[in-house]
Formats: C-alpha cells, sequence, structure tokens
C-alpha cells in the first residue's frame, strides 16, 4: 500500500463496502509516504514511511532533535513539507484542519482567562456553534472530573490540571485525529494515568491519536510504537514485538556495592555476553542474551571482586532497553564527559547533610506540610515523590532554608536555623528549580558565568567548567546562543551544569530530567550517580516513577504527611495484593466493567492488556476477575502474575490516603 494513496483507496473500500463485496483492509487515518522536511542544509525529516489506523494510539518516540515535532507540525497542517506526502482520511493534511487537534509542547492557553472560558474561546475560534461548546464543555470536563474547577483560572491550575484543560480544548471541535506532543511532560503519576485511561476512552470511541512521548512506560500504552532517530523512522511494532525483537534477558542483580559492581561488570571477562547495563537505586539491571551462562559467569566475576550478591531475578527487557540497543546500534552513544571534579565530601559519607524533625507548616487554617521526619545522609540519593498538592515544594523551600517552618527542626549541610542562610552554606548547596533555573534572554555562556560567579567558583577552574557543561549538554561551539531558544530536553542539561559547576555537597534537584529523551536521562543519572559516590547528598523530586528506582530512598507524601519511606525494592515488596496482567478479547470494555466491579485504580489498560491489583492471592484474584468478565460476555485469553512497578505503588498509597480522608491541597 506504500505507493496507493488512501484517497483512491477510501473510495474504492466505501463503495464495495456498500455492495456488500469489499475484502480489503480499512484505510489509514493517517497515511504518510517519502515524507520530507528541510530547513536549508539541516534534513530535519528524511522520507519517513507511516500509517496509523483509525481508532489507535500510536507513540512516536526517539531522542531530542529526531523530528517528531516537525513531523506533527505537518500533520497538523501548520507547516508545509519539502517532499512527500501526509494524508489525513484520505486528504491532504493542510486540508484536514478543522478535522484536526493538535496539542503542542508548550502550555498555549491563556492564563488569565478561566478553565471555561479558555474552552469557550477555542471553540468560538474553530466555529463550534456555542450550544454545542457548552454540551462538550460540560461532558469533557466531567470525563476529567475537572467539572469543579470551570471558574479557575487556568495559571492557577497545577500542571496536570493544565493539561486536561488543553485536551478538552482540542477535544470540543470533536476533531477525529489528535496529534499529542509530549502531552504529559510535568504532569504527577496520578494524573498522567488518568489522563491515559481519557485517551484509551477516546480511541475506543473511534479517535484516532497519535502522540510523542520522553516516557518509555507511556508508550506501553500505545497499540503501536515507531522509534524514530535523525528524521528516519528505525523501528516499528506493538510494544511486545519491540521487546521480544532484542532476543534479550534482563538480569536484576541486587548487590552490596552498587559503584563497585557496576565498574565489576563493565570491565570483567564476560562483558561481551552484556549487551546494556544500567545502575538504580539499590540494583543493577544487566541485559544479555544468555541468562544461564551470564548469570553464573557475573556471579564468579563479582565475588572474586568481593562484591556479594544478594538476589538476582530474570525479566523481560523494558522499552527503555530496545530504544538505547537500537540507538546504539545506529552508532548513537550515551555523552558522559568526565566531571572536573577537584573536592568532593567523601570524608564525611554516612553523616546527615539534610535533616527534619517534625517539619510542619501551615498557612492560615491549611496544614500544607505536618511532621514530616527525613534525613538524607552524604553519599545518598533520596527520592521525594507525591502528586500535585502533596507538599513537596514547601517541604523542599523548608529544606534549604528559603522558608520558616511553623513548627519542627531543620538541619542543612550540618548547620540549624538562621544559620542555615549563611554564605558559607550556600557555596555548599546546589539548586536545580523546575520552574526557573536560567535567564532565557541570556547567551549560554553568560548564565554559566553567572551562576559561577553566585556559587563562588573560583576564577581558575571557571572555563574548564564551562567546557564541562557544553560538552555534557552537547552544545560545543554553541556557547553563544541565546537560552531561551534552546529545546526543552537541551535547556534542562545546561541548567542541571549550572547547578553543579561549584561541586555542592547538597545538592536539590527538582524534575531534573523533565522532557528529557531517555538517552539523555541515562547521562543525567551517571552523573547524579558519580556525585553520590564522591560524597554529594542529594534530594530528587520526580513526576517519572520508573527514574525514582534509580534512587537509593524514597518518601512518598500525601497531603502534607510522609506516609511511606524505604529503598524501591523494600517499598514494592511490602505492597499489600498482587498485579494480574490479563490479555482478553474487549480490552476497552473490559476495563470499564471492572473499574465499576471494583476500585477504579486498581484496573489500568497498557494497549491490549489490563493490569489488575488484588487484594487476593493470585489464584482467587484471577477467578474472581474472569468471573465478572463472564457475566459480560468477556473473555479471557491469557493472565499472568506480575510484578508491581512504583507506579502501581504510588498509585495504591495515594488512593489508600485519599480513602482515609487525606486530601491534596488542588483538591
Amino acid at each position: 500500500m506504500a505507493g496507493t494513496s488512501p484517497q483512491v483507496t477510501a473510495e474504492q473500500n466505501r463503495v464495495e463496502a456498500a455492495e456488500g463485496r469489499s475484502d480489503h483492509p480499512p484505510s489509514p487515518a493517517i497515511w504518510v509516504h517519502r515524507l520530507t522536511k528541510h530547513y536549508g542544509a539541516i534534513r530535519a525529516v528524511r522520507g519517513i514511511d507511516l500509517e496509523v489506523k483509525n481508532g489507535e494510539i500510536f507513540g512516536l518516540i526517539g531522542p531530542d532533535g529526531a523530528g517528531k515535532t516537525t513531523t506533527f507540525q505537518i500533520l497538523a497542517g501548520v507547516m508545509q513539507a519539502s517532499g512527500g506526502q501526509a494524508e489525513v482520511f484520505g486528504r491532504p493534511a493542510g486540508e484536514t484542519r478543522s478535522e484536526t487537534g493538535y496539542l503542542t509542547q508548550a502550555f498555549s492557553l491563556y492564563p488569565d482567562l478561566t478553565v471555561a472560558e479558555n474552552i469557550r474561546y477555542i471553540g468560538d475560534l474553530r466555529r463550534v456553534d456555542r450550544k454545542d461548546i457548552e454540551k462538550r464543555s460540560h461532558r469533557y470536563l466531567q470525563m476529567f472530573d475537572m467539572d469543579r474547577f470551570r471558574g479557575r483560572l487556568a495559571g492557577k491550575l497545577s500542571g496536570g490540571m493544565k493539561q486536561k484543560l488543553a485536551l478538552a480544548c482540542a477535544l470540543v471541535p470533536e476533531p477525529r485525529v489528535l496529534l499529542l506532543d509530549e502531552p504529559t511532560t510535568g504532569v504527577d503519576p496520578v494524573s498522567r494515568r488518568e489522563f491515559w485511561d481519557t485517551l484509551a476512552h477516546l480511541a475506543a470511541g473511534g479517535l484516532t491519536i497519535l502522540i510523542a512521548t520522553p516516557y518509555l512506560d507511556e508508550a506501553e500504552r500505545c497499540h503501536r510504537v515507531a522509534l524514530m532517530h535523525e528524521g528516519a523512522i528505525q523501528q516499528t511494532g506493538t510494544p511486545t514485538e519491540l521487546r521480544a525483537s532484542l532476543g534479550a534477558t534482563r538480569l536484576e542483580l541486587h548487590v552490596e556495592n552498587l559503584a563497585e559492581a557496576e565498574r565489576v561488570l563493565v570491565e570483567s571477562r564476560t562483558s561481551e555476553q552484556i549487551l546494556d547495563v544500567q545502575r538504580f537505586g539499590d540494583r543493577l539491571d544487566v541485559l544479555v542474551h544468555d541468562p544461564a551462562r551470564a548469570r553464573a559467569d557475573l556471579e564468579e566475576d563479582l565475588k572474586a571482586a568481593n562484591v556479594e550478591v544478594t538476589d538476582v531475578r530474570e525479566d523481560e527487557p523494558t522499552l527503555e532497553n530496545v530504544f538505547v540497543a537500537k540507538l546504539r546500534s545506529l552508532g548513537l552513544t550515551i555523552h558522559e564527559p568526565t566531571f572536573p571534579g577537584r573536592h568532593g565530601d567523601r570524608e564525611v559519607r554516612g553523616l546527615v547533610a539534610i535533616g527534619a524533625k517534625n517539619l510542619t507548616r501551615t498557612f492560615g487554617d491549611f496544614t500544607a506540610v505536618k511532621n514530616v521526619n527525613l534525613d538524607v545522609k552524604y553519599g545518598e540519593i533520596y527520592g521525594l515523590l507525591g502528586a500535585n498538592g502533596a507538599g513537596k515544594t514547601t517541604t523542599i523551600k523548608m529544606l534549604c532554608g528559603l522558608l520558616e517552618p511553623s513548627r519542627g527542626d531543620v538541619q542543612l549541610a550540618g548547620e540549624r536555623g538562621s544559620r542555615m542562610r549563611s554564605g558559607n552554606v550556600r557555596q555548599r548547596v546546589g539548586y536545580m528549580s523546575q520552574k526557573f533555573s536560567l535567564y532565557d534572554d541570556l547567551s549560554i555562556k553568560d548564565n554559566l558565568d553567572f551562576f559561577a560567579g553566585v556559587y563562588g567558583v573560583p576564577a581558575r577552574e571557571r572555563e574548564e567548567k564551562r567546557k564541562w557543561v557544553l560538552s555534557f549538554s552537547g552544545l560545543e561551539g554553541r556557547q553563544d546562543q541565546i537560552t531561551g531558544s534552546l529545546p526543552g530536553g537541551w535547556k534542562q542539561r545546561v541548567a542541571f551544569g549550572a547547578a553543579i559547576m561549584h561541586e555542592p555537597g547538597v545538592l536539590f534537584l527538582d524534575e531534573p530530567t523533565s522532557g528529557v529523551d531517555p538517552l539523555a536521562r541515562r547521562a543525567f543519572w551517571s552523573m547524579i550517580n558519580r556525585l553520590a559516590d564522591a560524597g554529594t547528598a542529594i534530594l530528587v523530586t520526580t513526576h517519572y516513577l520508573e527514574e525514582s528506582e534509580q534512587c537509593n530512598r524514597l518518601g512518598l507524601m500525601v497531603a502534607g504527611e510522609l506516609v511511606v519511606e524505604g529503598a524501591p525494592s523494600g517499598i514494592k515488596k511490602e505492597q499489600k495484593g498482587r498485579m494480574l496482567e490479563f490479555v482478553v478479547d474487549q480490552p476497552q470494555r473490559a476495563a470499564d466493567v471492572l473499574k465499576n466491579e471494583m476500585e477504579h485504580w486498581r484496573v489500568s489498560l497498557f494497549g491490549d492488556r489490563l493490569h489488575i491489583i488484588t487484594e487476593e492471592d493470585a489464584m482467587a484474584g484471577e477467578q474472581s476477575v474472569k468471573e465478572i468478565l463472564s457475566r459480560y460476555g468477556i473473555r479471557t485469553n491469557q493472565v499472568q502474575e506480575g510484578r508491581f512497578s512504583m507506579e502501581d505503588v504510588f498509585i495504591g498509597v495515594v488512593q489508600r490516603a485519599r480513602e482515609q480522608g487525606k486530601v491534596a491541597l488542588e483538591e
């Protein structure tokens, strides 16, 4: 079908279907053939072919600069292609703008208008009848559980609520195709799951969705996925097909000394058996072709290096493993220049660097943070997790000395009280903020020079540190570029580099990898681990829960309280119940039925698979779910027990807390 336009095929199918003689498969909703886009000498899109079926959720993944956004802009009809064809339901993309909804990466709504006013404005702009605007507005706001926020200003919404509002605005014209360019960047895990449940409903109703995402756990929810790199599509398939294409097994190794174990495996005699080694907070993931042989050899090598292996588990590879392996096969490597560190804090490893005892903060009658107790030691990476409104930002401000607690005690870099705000402490602390890290109207060089001065980087070290930041960011030779012109992922890399140039003993990172592609994310975490190995105490917040497993310990906040704390694997092991994966003949209907029959958060749809969390043992839980589905005529094809993801844990903790009456500020 690659050379035949769907416009011809669609008309042929229509006629044959009317006559009852059609043997042709339905024409695609989106059809792209040899599509190209050039910006002068830059070839952003290089002759791609792509088909997306009607009612399909199709994921487009790839590193920064792969050409995803350019492809979206052509399909949305806002940009002309240099060559090739891009058709939506058999017509050129430029002619179907009224049938296409498009969410860009940047928040494009009006912060000074209310939720209802934003929807009304977009509806008017798209020439939707006022009565239809009101009717559809009510329907979508109810679907997104936002009806009670109709009068709230858009600028006062959380990241997740903004994205739901943007989606509602895109849906008011009732498009047939929805283009979503990284719609959940910066969105908390609860809102992300709700967002994807909504997309699954819309697709089941016939809406075609093409989505780009840097979060590969999200890509698991797509029916099919395409990997794009340097303007070309390199691989396409279902998530299951892509994982199987590696022909590999993932070994989870729990060891006593992660840094030493990682070094041994990279340098060992068995390194030719290893496809990938990835370090997490309390384990190593090792990708191998022959798990039995590799496991024996790896354990022998680690034993020879006096590294004790406490547990080994086998599992299938992740989509991130596929992504990284494919990009490496194309010659793309993780860029990890050696940090020019001179100082370090190894002599204080194990001592408390950040501490809180009964930390409480009230604003009038509202308690934002309630009796929080935590400590972060030098050489440790601690992840602070929570949905929007949970109290994370308020807690971090108090831990940094930027906000006085109403009650409780704070310790930072060995100091308490007013001494936390001394110049000496400030020189020992680094902070990367999600909302403000760099000056957009300054060049990269000017930003780095400014922060080097603020943090007191010795003059003799500044040039070397600046060169390292540019190399780490992949921006060598572009130091005079205005920072505001950088894509989000590159800007995050520069901001991270600026925050660590002075080699802080204590580092606060607020969503450091938001919007960063998986390969660059690995470089971030490799550097974060090196800093921790050198003795730096690091506190991280992230909405990407697969990433949270990179931390040595985690704390989960709900409604201002720290409700769960521990190592990632330990937290997952402590969860009640079992996670069952069902393959059924009617996935979306099954999800809807089960959400009505049990607590809705226990059910989540991943493409054609259902994840069910049950409090019963695996056999009893399987039988209970099968009986429910059978009553509705839904056939179960396959069931297997899976392991809790950190997202499963997080959602469960938040929902159980809500059942106990703990409610976030946003609500």
